[in-house]
């Protein structure tokens, strides 16, 4: 399943495809997912194209698993503005006790978002909040 997953985040897709199709298509590929494969995964994330790493972040919120949010995680340390709004965007489905727990054990993701929160957009910025809000019940 990692190679399908693989392939379809190589693709050379438009943006709107890529939201209208493809985030279903890749959903639908996690949700099928094995240990096996979220070990590849987890394996190979951080040294994929910044595109494919924003495309899988914006699927990460499928099953809200621990895979899944690990791998959300390991992606806040790249220094790409789009792909930490993009996974704090995702982060916000994450709120189960545990996985707030290990959230908020990762103090330098809390001082990153309100760094941004002083220069960001509105629309990112109330993406920003909601997360800390969530978070932090």
């Amino acid at each position: 399943m990692y190679k399908e997953l693989d392939n379809l985040l190589c693709a050379d897709t438009t943006v709107d495809s890529w939201y209208d199709d493809g985030c279903v298509i890749a959903s639908e590929i996690l949700s099928d997912f094995d240990p096996r494969d979220w070990d590849e995964l987890s394996n190979q994330v951080l040294s994929k194209p910044i595109d494919w790493q924003r495309k899988l972040a914006y699927c990460l919120d499928n099953e809200c698993n621990v895979y899944e949010l690990n791998i959300l995680l390991s992606l806040l340390a790249i220094n790409d503005e789009e792909l930490f709004e993009i996974c704090i965007d995702t982060l916000r489905s994450y709120t189960d006790q545990d996985s707030k727990k290990i959230i908020l054990d990762k103090q330098e993701v809390f001082k990153r978002v309100n760094d941004l929160l002083l220069t960001a957009n509105l629309p990112v910025k109330k993406i920003l909040q909601d997360f800390l809000a969530k978070i932090n019940l």
